[in-house]
């Protein structure tokens, strides 16, 4: 069996050609060695195909059939960029480019526009949200800020997809596309939208794809001059490729056929942005001579974990599930798949985040732990509940690693005293390379133990911890590496964006998960009209979800745990239906999507989803609420308020001294709803202030001395914060 991924960060470069050959099964050893004519490789989660691409690009530079500055390999994100670059460069293929279809295409606008155009490139609008608000406001249209997130998506929609303002409302009819607003509204926007860029001479990154395409079609020089240069290409992910890219790559290309394509179109997941497996599909149409390799053998998951996702496309209907490919697991057996049903969405987050506490206390580093959903409002509970469990976690799509603050403090730290050698005091007692990180490191903030809780305090700490493990490998890979080695070794991973693993778990929507793997995956909110999301209609859009859902399941490389809520809120009426997707599958399930009861495998939380529970209602009026936040005030947003101010201030200010001591940011304490609450309602003992809802059991036992003590007008004793830090230990 072969692994999928490297075992070690910093593995050997191989001696030969022949040795970047080492390793791989059949089929990728097929996909390495076909380096003429077009290829189409068919990959499966979990199969190993960046493995197959870049050993291809290697063996194909390292055997001189390849001219490394002649190769662009293309994907769609940065991360997997640079990923892929980190990969060549331990390959010993380190001059090849790889780029995102934006980076590459932005490289040679710059390059060209002068001699194209004349005059300097304008301005690239980092952020298109604000200037799309400015056009609707002189539309006279009102956007609330949903609305104009999708707005602003539909637009960039329009583009990828080279539609023209005007001609807008038809080709959403045309595409049966769930417009957010009037088409003739947001065609209105959009218009103006590409007035105001004009007149501010700016561009945005749809335009960067527009206008390179728009120079190589009418200046054949220019075409000429970029292929001469790339004269091989390999796409990855190709599955989402949109029209607007694929005729940049058609451009790019020409009448040559050197390009190797690599998908799975039952991974596509962004049609929402233009993406199209149809390009994938269709592959061999274009190219009837074509070599096609299937890459089925998955070294990622379970065969418990890859029976599930082969389940959820036996389902799938349209032209996408007739080409699925049917996963082989490489993998020994592991535990069954869990499923469990929850009273309502506190409780499954609470009970998300115990199993998850479990996990780490078996030996699963919170880095291999990850929590998915549908939509990114999903996370505030679990960040509320991994907070309340003191598990350190880490928002997908957050910050990237090299660019935070402490990592580059530390990045300059390093730098100093490779500089400064045996003249650092600081390196006076190091006597390898991780004690003299690990020395370096410490007058930054890092300790050899973490703090305790999570938030910014915690955050700081695990990246640097990072550094400290990065340093270890280092050091074990390359026994004589000297700290100005180390330091060499952070810049190229900079630049290559080839972050090293934080730990924490990770908290990501779907589609942000796309690429990424964990030993342990929750998939939560898993009911009809979360996944399928409310506004999926139509059978393509239905199936696109499917897609997702098998998108989360093969994430997980041996736990997998997949729960829902049958209410939103405590109290609320369990309606809620589990996903149809998992008819048939989950135990116990009719195959015709009908409701399950809890036999045959299905688990019901503990605790509080066997408590049955009433409406809660508005205190003021009697309204029966459904909102969070006005179940957590007990009283509707519009009613009157008869909150202590000044209470509501001490209360505030005790929070934000229990957040410092615990390096946990203030709403891990309390919210400011249940600050209200706790103002409003002047609770005067355990029991009522037990009945404030956002006052669990365990807030209940670490703060409610100090909170009834503020509520009676009094000052919280020193010693009870002290227990408090000593109890998240």
């Amino acid at each position: 069996m072969t692994a999928a991924t490297p075992s070690s960060p910093f593995p050997h470069v191989p001696d030969s050609p022949d040795a970047v050959l080492e390793g791989l099964d059949p089929e990728q050893r097929e996909v390495a060695t076909a380096l003429h004519g077009p290829v189409c490789v068919l990959a499966g989660a979990g199969t190993g195909k960046t493995r197959a691409i870049t050993h291809r690009i290697a063996y194909g530079v390292r055997a001189g059939i390849l001219p490394p500055a002649s190769v662009l390999a293309v994907t769609f994100t940065n991360r997997a960029a640079g990923e892929m670059r980190g990969r060549l460069r331990q390959l010993g293929a380190g001059g090849v480019q790889a780029r995102t279809f934006h980076s590459a295409a932005l490289r040679q606008l710059q390059y060209f526009w002068p001699k194209a155009v004349g005059g300097e490139l304008p301005r690239l609008l980092e952020r298109k949200v604000q200037l799309v608000a400015e056009a609707a406001a002189r539309c006279r249209i009102r956007l609330d800020r949903s609305e104009l997130r999708d707005v602003t998506g539909e637009i960039e929609w329009a583009k990828v997809t080279q539609t023209v303002p005007e001609e807008y409302p038809a080709a959403v009819a045309k595409s049966s596309r769930e417009a957010p607003r009037d088409p003739a509204e947001i065609s209105r926007v959009y218009g103006l939208y590409e007035q105001l860029k004009r007149e501010r001479s700016a561009i945005d990154f749809e335009d960067v794809l527009l206008l390179t395409v728009g120079i190589l079609q009418e200046r054949p020089d220019i075409a000429d001059t970029v292929r001469r240069q790339y004269q091989h290409f390999v796409v990855d992910e190709y599955q989402d490729v949109s029209p607007l890219q694929q005729r940049l790559l058609e451009l790019w290309l020409g009448e040559r056929d050197s390009i190797c394509v690599v998908g799975d179109a039952s991974q596509t997941i962004y049609s929402f942005t233009g993406a199209t497996p149809d390009h994938l599909l269709n592959f061999r149409v274009r190219h009837p001579d074509a070599t096609v390799v299937k890459l089925v053998r998955d070294y990622r998951s379970t065969p418990q974990v890859v029976h599930l996702a082969n389940g959820l496309l036996a389902q799938a209907k349209g032209r996408t599930a007739e080409h699925r490919l049917e996963l082989v697991s490489q993998r020994d057996a592991g535990p069954e798949p869990a499923y469990t049903e929850y009273a309502d969405e506190p409780a499954e987050a609470e009970g998300v985040a115990r199993r998850i506490r479990e996990l780490m206390d078996a030996g699963v580093p919170a880095s291999e732990i990850a929590v998915l959903y549908r939509v990114n409002a999903q996370s505030e509970v679990y960040e509320q509940a991994l907070a309340d469990a003191g598990v350190p976690y880490q928002l997908r799509g957050a910050e990237r690693f090299f660019e935070r603050p402490e990592v580059r403090e530390a990045g300059l730290a390093l730098r100093g005293a490779a500089r400064a050698g045996g003249n650092d005091t600081l390196l006076a007692d190091a006597v390898d390379l991780p004690s003299q990180v690990r020395a370096v490191l410490g007058g930054t903030g890092w300790a050899p133990q973490p703090p305790a809780g999570s938030g910014a305090v915690r955050d700081r700490w695990e990246s640097l911890a990072a550094l400290v493990r990065l340093a270890e490998d280092f050091a074990r890979a390359r026994p004589q590496a000297e700290l100005s080695d180390f330091v060499a070794e952070l810049d190229e991973r900079a630049n290559a964006q080839h972050a090293p693993t934080v730990e924490g778990v990770t908290l990501a929507s779907l589609h942000a998960a796309k690429g990424l793997e964990w030993d342990a995956v929750f998939l939560v909110g898993l009911t009809d009209g979360t996944l399928p999301i409310t506004y999926a209609k139509t059978d393509e859009q239905i199936e696109e979800e499917r897609r997702l859902l098998y998108v989360g399941v093969t994430r997980a490389r041996r736990h997998l745990s997949l729960s829902w809520a049958l209410s939103r809120s405590p109290g609320g009426r369990g309606s809620r239906r589990p996903s149809r997707f998992l008819a048939g599958l989950r135990p116990g399930s009719p195959a015709g999507g009908g409701r399950a009861g809890g036999a045959g495998g299905v688990e019901r939380g503990p605790g509080r989803s066997r408590r049955r529970r009433g409406p809660v209602r508005c205190r003021v009026c009697g309204r029966t609420l459904t909102d969070a936040g006005e179940i957590k005030l007990m009283r509707c947003e519009g009613c009157p308020s008869d909150i202590d101010e000044g209470l509501y201030e001490r209360l505030r200010e005790w929070r934000a001294a229990q957040a410092r001591q615990l390096g946990q940011p203030a709403y891990c304490v309390f919210t400011d709803k249940t600050l209200m609450a706790i103002a409003e309602a002047l609770p005067g003992d355990e029991a009522e202030l037990a009945r404030i809802p956002g006052v669990g059991g365990r807030k209940l036992e670490r703060f409610g001395a100090d909170v009834l003590v503020l509520c009676a007008g009094g000052e919280p004793a020193a010693d009870t914060e002290e227990q408090g830090r000593k109890e998240t230990d």
